[in-house]
């Protein structure tokens, strides 16, 4: 474990044109806040950073062979709380008459679609959660996932590749936007400047160099996990862009397949204001996910065809998803994720449009 000073990229970073843009934090008043976005300058310069990362995501996956899928939004088998350790809320509604869920992730969609498109598949589109909406969550937000063939290694290095290039692309075309909003360019000069891969630390080493504080580290009954500020304090000692793999297999949903010691072969991605991408290696077969369900205590039927799939067609992937919300937060200096959000969604509340 350890950081590394590398050259210099030798590609040039644009200087950011002096002024402040800022938020107008409008989402407070849901009822005018669309009038307010009409004439704002910081949601103007959203849109245009909205619409690069789509390009950008489609042209990097594009150039790798990968497919992007028209998937719905409905599903009967969220992906997320489905294990002991999952705290994420699905949104479930009734769509006349029969019950159904808002999608919170596509990962099993993109599963689906990798035994269709030989090289993985990806998405970016809304996903949809049941937790109320504060400084680092929302209640719909935008996500980007991926899934290929391949281990964890493998999707880990190609995210950093992804995040990488969506910084170079979003800094070429609004380098006076996001130097507006952040105050400067240092931090995407420094992630720009240095091509090493990030560094990594499994979940066990996290949880040493925190000494196992409870105000960083909680311990369940049989797993444990890192708070808020336990993420927080990892950055502050190592840096951002920090990966931390292999947590305890209760800690995270089923679906993550296990290495030999019994960790699971996951890892979260922290920079800005935490974990912004979140990646993991599937169950090959379904004999691995009927053991990861009952381990998990999730009823098997609730996920046949997902066993079913993998029994027929048994197949090594992996996947990562990343919040653009998160993402932008790190991109424009901001401690709020509602201030990312073109048109507020607040789940219990009709806000128009």
């Amino acid at each position: 474990m350890s950081l590394q000073a590398m050259p210099a990229s030798t590609a040039p970073v644009p200087e950011a044109t002096s002024g402040a843009l800022t938020p107008p934090g409008s989402w407070r008043e849901p009822g005018t806040h669309f009038l307010t976005v009409m004439s704002s300058p910081w949601y103007s310069a959203l849109v245009d950073l909205q619409d690069t990362i789509t390009s950008a995501t489609v042209g990097f996956w594009t150039a790798r062979g990968l497919r992007f899928g028209h998937l719905p939004v409905t599903t009967g088998s969220v992906s997320s709380p489905m294990g002991l350790g999952s705290d994420s809320l699905p949104v479930k509604v009734d769509l006349f008459g029969a019950p159904t869920y808002l999608a919170d992730s596509m990962q099993f969609s993109l599963e689906y679609l990798c035994r269709l498109a030989d090289r993985g598949a990806y998405y970016l589109m809304p996903s949809f959660r049941g937790e109320a909406p504060d400084a680092t969550h929302l209640c719909q937000f935008f996500h980007s996932e991926a899934e290929i063939p391949g281990g964890l290694q493998d999707v880990m290095t190609v995210a950093e590749a992804y995040v990488r290039h969506l910084v170079r692309e979003l800094t070429d075309r609004h380098a006076d936007l996001i130097g507006a909003a952040a105050g400067s360019l240092d931090h995407v000069t420094a992630l720009l400047a240095n091509p090493s891969p990030f560094l990594r630390m499994t979940f066990d080493e996290a949880v040493e160099a925190l000494d196992a504080d409870p105000r960083y580290v909680v311990h369940e009954d049989g797993w444990r996990n890192l708070t808020r500020a336990g993420e927080r304090e990892l950055m502050n000692r190592f840096g951002e862009f920090l990966w931390i793999t292999h947590w305890d297999a209760l800690a995270v949903p089923f679906y993550q397949r296990r290495d030999a010691q019994g960790r699971a072969l996951n890892g979260d991605l922290l920079f800005g204001p935490g974990e912004v991408v979140g990646a993991g290696e599937r169950h090959i077969d379904g004999e691995e996910v009927t053991g990861a369900l009952r381990r998990h205590v999730v009823p098997v039927e609730d996920y046949d065809w997902y066993v079913r799939m993998k029994s027929r067609f048994p197949m090594r992937t992996a996947g990562f998803g990343m919040g653009v919300e998160r993402f932008l937060m790190w991109l424009l200096g901001q401690q709020d994720i509602r201030d990312l959000e073109l048109l507020p969604r607040v789940n219990g509340s009709t806000i128009l449009p």
